[in-house]
């Protein structure tokens, strides 16, 4: 909201139905260039859309040649005028300004948002500024809607929405990839050669970083019945690929009263609403992906949106993977984790579409998978999408107590760490399942974007912390 009636956003200038109107944008510069007709065009962004909005500035503004003429890319301005149908190709409008404000200078000998090209490497070091780009404006957008959409998709199912700890003293995953939280003096323990006593800390206990809200998220599912948790996590996991970072962003539902079957239909769901709005509400900038990042990514997104999931055992998919012929870095064995190669095998050459993986050897999946009456699997759940692999996990959560026991017990927990956990066992448990999407990876899915760093702000990962 703004005490200005006419400030509108260059997103708002751009539709044809505002032609006609006298209006105030504001914005940073792209380009200038200046016409023999004695005006200057300049090329105006405020990230509200992908595209620009063209400004026509004459030549008898009062401070055109000292302030107009001499703007370079970066600079902010506010510009007021009347919006006019534009004769020029791929653009409804332009603006013709009646004044032109400058707000801030910029230096163009420093500013390394230059013309030239940069590659998405080079622009991690300009983390504070990539956003200004084409490429990361619309990444930013993307990722705006996506949040948006799991958000609307929650509230209107009548989910509530939780926030779990991000401190935490249990590891959900059982796989000890956590960061430790400590108030403790290290470099002094160290100098003084005293072991590290974990009473004296803020928590009177070794503490962590979360990897996951969904045992939390559990304890209000059993009160509430419906709820989902979105927030950071993070993995202390030395990996430097593509498809990884220290810290990301999940959404994790839980639901009481279901089950595996139920489970599914709600990821499905969930994932085709998300991929819906994105291709509806994100045109301009999935064209720009298509055409300048990742082709063919709007039918690939089409094709998960408009086709039913396929169902598919693990067990099924081992045999497939055995007998497809194809030649697999990692070897092919029932009890083995899937790699993503072999899930893409799946979707892309096996389906032509996207599977659900369910009931996995208990052996490769945590503790809290309800384990089935075969003993040997899991009701687990991945669900795979063509052209990047799994992309949501899930299962139905082990709601018998004595099974619960067991499995901790197999995988050395603490058991008087998890003691509140076993509790929702004991009073009142009921069959309950849920899953988990990471932000990251469903805006890389959606934008083509090589690189899971390239998708998120600030990017974490081991050796790099900076801004």
């Amino acid at each position: 909201m703004t005490h200005n009636d006419r400030w509108v956003s260059i997103r708002e200038a751009r539709q044809e139905t505002s032609v006609g109107k006298t209006v105030e944008v504001r914005g940073w510069v792209r380009t200038r260039r200046d016409s023999k007709a004695g005006f200057s065009f300049v090329e105006l962004n405020d990230g509200s859309c992908f595209g620009n909005l063209q400004v026509v500035a004459p030549g008898e503004l009062d401070n055109y040649a000292e302030e107009v003429q001499k703007l370079t890319a970066g600079c902010s301005v506010v510009v007021v005028g009347k919006i006019e149908a534009s004769p020029a190709k791929g653009q409804a409008t332009e603006l013709h300004a009646q004044s032109v404000r400058v707000l801030g200078w910029c230096d163009g000998e420093t500013y390394p948002l230059q013309k030239k090209r940069h590659s998405f490497e080079k622009l991690r070091e300009w983390a504070h500024l990539r956003a200004r780009t084409n490429t990361f404006g619309a990444v930013t957008r993307v990722r705006n809607q996506i949040c948006d959409s799991i958000h609307n998709f929650f509230q209107e199912n009548e989910f509530y929405y939780i926030q779990t700890p991000i401190i935490t003293a249990s590891d959900c995953e059982g796989a000890g990839e956590m960061f430790r939280v400590t108030s403790l003096d290290l470099d002094g323990l160290a100098k003084s050669g005293r072991p590290v006593n974990y009473e004296w800390d803020f928590f009177n206990k070794p503490t962590y970083l979360t990897v996951s809200g969904q045992l939390e998220a559990e304890t209000y599912a059993t009160a509430l019945g419906r709820v989902y948790t979105f927030g950071p996590t993070f993995r202390a996991e030395n990996s430097n690929t593509s498809r990884h970072l220290a810290e990301f962003w999940m959404v994790e539902p839980e639901v009481a009263f279901f089950e595996l079957a139920d489970n599914m239909r709600l990821a499905e769901a969930f994932l085709k609403r998300i991929l819906t709005d994105c291709l509806q509400q994100c045109d301009e900038d999935m064209t720009f992906f298509e055409q300048r990042i990742a082709p063919g990514v709007i039918e690939q997104l089409t094709r998960v949106v408009e086709q039913p999931f396929e169902h598919m055992t693990y067990t099924a998919a081992i045999e497939v993977l055995e007998g497809s012929n194809e030649s697999f870095e990692y070897p092919i064995r029932w009890g083995a984790d899937l790699q993503a190669e072999h899930e893409r095998y799946l979707t892309e050459k096996h389906v032509g579409g996207p599977v659900i993986l369910t009931d996995y050897p208990s052996t490769i999946k945590p503790f809290y998978m309800r384990v089935s009456d075969d003993g040997k699997t899991v009701a687990a759940m991945d669900v795979l999408v063509p052209g990047v692999g799994e992309i949501i996990g899930g299962s139905q959560r082990e709601e018998r107590l004595d099974v619960l026991r067991r499995r901790m017990q197999e995988a050395e927990l603490d058991m008087d760490e998890y003691a509140w956990y076993v509790d929702l066992r004991r009073f009142g448990t009921v069959p309950h399942a849920g899953f988990g999407l990471g932000l990251e990876r469903a805006v890389q899915y959606v934008t083509g974007m090589a690189n899971i760093r390239d998708v998120i702000p600030f990017p974490r990962t081991p050796g790099n912390a900076d801004f």
